[in-house]
């Protein structure tokens, strides 16, 4: 009769630590858990921003270093501030939202015109602004995904068709409220003050909180991420392209009905045309901010602090006498910077985990000092 296999003694080989699954490590290199790159690249952008406000506080000692410019750079650029982190929902999928430049002038005209000339109390003409602007995202997304069209094409289309339905509701003209003026509290929505700072830039800091929390936190933005990075990967282990992506869209409308409403505050009349001027503001901020805080990959944070780089940019050229034009070229040349600076850094982060995972050491078993006894069956040791 064979004797029973003796226990395993301290010498004897292990059985080799299992490897987690293929979701799990999607989860962790797209999610959180590791650093985007050195410090340097990591708070490069907010050391720019430092290093900028030094230079034209420096150059202009009169005007610039006073808290009624701080004031104006957290009022001016809260609404572009919120529409960047309208475009950086998409990109964090792979997918371009061309549209939010014509949502937002939809949006903040169709406040104007429930306000104005439907007579709705303001909560529920804001509350029906961003609710349609979610409708609109959820469209947006639907038609990429289900009608296999690239996003770009699919996204200009529909936002071309919104500047159609802009200017037939105002039929190119402007919604201008009457000698009564809009509700104090809803103006107040953008003209007010919290512990002596811009109510919009705690929109914007409680939004980019928001989305920090959910794409850096939450098991959806990890899902987000993955979509984004690697689509085939996300469809082998059962992540749906097709919902994420919807996800994306949708949040980004919800985001652009918010703009639209701040927009309206801002400028309590209804122009058909003021969103195209958002348009490329917001996407040098997504891009630019896919290169700061977590670089390589689109997110809240880094998207916050690409626009504080172009407000005190803006801001600082501003004061200095620059002629209109430069406001373009600056956002033109930022953008091309961002779109270079963006793959390099997410080449640099693929780079750096090719090495890591080159480098790291296999965990083999170690070899048996003794035959192992057998218990009858044959087959090598595993």
């Amino acid at each position: 009769m064979t004797a029973p296999p003796s226990p395993p003694t301290p010498s004897s080989p292990r059985r080799q630590p299992r490897r987690p699954g293929l979701l799990s490590r999607l989860g962790r290199r797209a999610g959180p858990g590791r650093p985007g790159g050195h410090l340097i690249g990591a708070y490069g952008l907010l050391a720019l921003t430092a290093l900028l406000y030094l230079i034209f506080s420096l150059a202009l000692p009169r005007t610039f270093p006073t808290l009624d410019t701080v004031d104006s750079i957290l009022s001016n650029q809260s609404i572009p501030a919120v529409l960047a982190l309208a475009a950086m929902v998409p990109i964090v999928t792979g997918a371009f939202d061309l549209s939010i430049g014509y949502g937002l002038g939809l949006a903040h005209v169709m406040v104007m015109q429930l306000l104005v000339g439907g007579g709705w109390p303001w909560p529920l003409a804001c509350l029906a602004v961003i609710v349609g602007g979610g409708v609109v995202g959820v469209l947006n997304g639907v038609i990429v995904e289900f009608g296999r069209i690239d996003s770009f094409i699919a996204t200009l289309g529909t936002g071309s068709m919104m500047y159609a339905l802009t200017g037939w509701i105002t039929d190119g003209g402007r919604i201008v409220p009457g000698p009564q003026g809009l509700p104090a509290a809803f103006t107040d929505l953008y003209n007010s003050t919290f512990l002596g700072l811009p109510v919009p830039a705690f929109y914007v800091l409680a939004l980019a909180v928001a989305l920090w929390l959910v794409l850096e936190r939450l098991p959806l933005g990890r899902y987000l991420y993955v979509v984004g990075s690697n689509p085939r990967a996300a469809d082998l282990v059962g992540i749906s392209i097709r919902k994420y992506t919807i996800y994306a869209f949708a949040t980004s409308g919800l985001i652009v009905g918010f703009a639209g409403v701040l927009l309206a505050a801002q400028q309590q009349i209804g122009n058909p045309s003021v969103g195209l001027d958002y348009l490329l503001p917001a996407f040098v901020g997504a891009l630019l901010g896919s290169t700061a805080i977590k670089p390589g990959r689109p997110n809240a944070m880094g998207t916050v602090v690409a626009v504080a780089v172009l407000a005190v940019g803006l801001t600082g050229i501003g004061q200095m006498g620059a002629d209109f034009w430069t406001i373009p070229l600056f956002h033109g040349g930022t953008l091309l910077l961002a779109v270079g600076l963006a793959g390099y850094a997410a080449r640099r982060r693929l780079r750096t985990s090719v090495v890591a995972a080159r480098d790291s050491p296999a965990v083999t078993p170690e070899p048996s000092s003794s035959p192992r006894q057998d218990d009858g069956t044959s087959g090598s040791t595993p």
